[in-house]
Parts: C-alpha cells; structure tokens; sequence
C-alpha cells in the first residue's frame, strides 16, 4: 500500500488544515459515507501524529501524509493517490488497485 500526494494537493492541506509541531495528515475510515471501495464508509482526514503507520510519504512542502495500522481493512488491496480538484480546489482521492 502507497499514498501518493499532488502537490497542489499537499499545499492545499498545509494551507487549510493548519497543522502544528510533528503534525501530520491522518487519512482513516469514516463511518456513514461511501466510497468506491466501500460502501457504507468513506476517508476521513485529520490532523495526527503517526503511531503505527502502515503507509506514509512526506512531501516536498515537509508534510507527512500517514494510514494507521488500525485502518489497514478500509484500504486493503489500494494505493491511495489524493489528487487535486481543479474546479472544486480541493483534493480528490483515487483508489488504486494493486496486485
């Protein structure tokens, strides 16, 4: 399992999320949602330090982008790539299926 940051995306979350000291971007299952890969879940986003990470990549603007071990079921078989909305301005997540 990969996570893949646009960077347009990355500069987004740093702008928006407001993240302090040793912060990084958590992505976790959400309850009552839907996804493509799940329905009745969705992805969730928070301001986290990681614990026990599973996938994590930091990005060229110094941001860390983490999955927690306990979230490991929601993303089995994908690598997460968030990209950017261009008409909405904000990110998109794109699950992709791996072997």
């Amino acid at each position: 399992m990969q996570i893949m940051v646009n960077p347009k995306a990355a500069q987004w979350f740093k702008e928006e999320v407001g993240l302090n000291e040793g912060f990084g971007i958590r992505f976790k299952t959400r309850i009552y949602g839907k996804s493509p890969i799940n329905d009745g879940f969705t992805i969730g986003i928070e301001p986290d330090q990681p614990l026990n990470p599973i996938a994590s990549t930091v990005t060229d603007n110094g941001v860390q982008f983490f999955i927690e071990e306990n979230d490991q079921w929601y993303f089995e078989g994908y690598d997460l790539i968030v990209d950017f909305d261009e008409k909405l301005q904000e990110p998109k997540y794109v699950y992709k299926k791996y072997n």
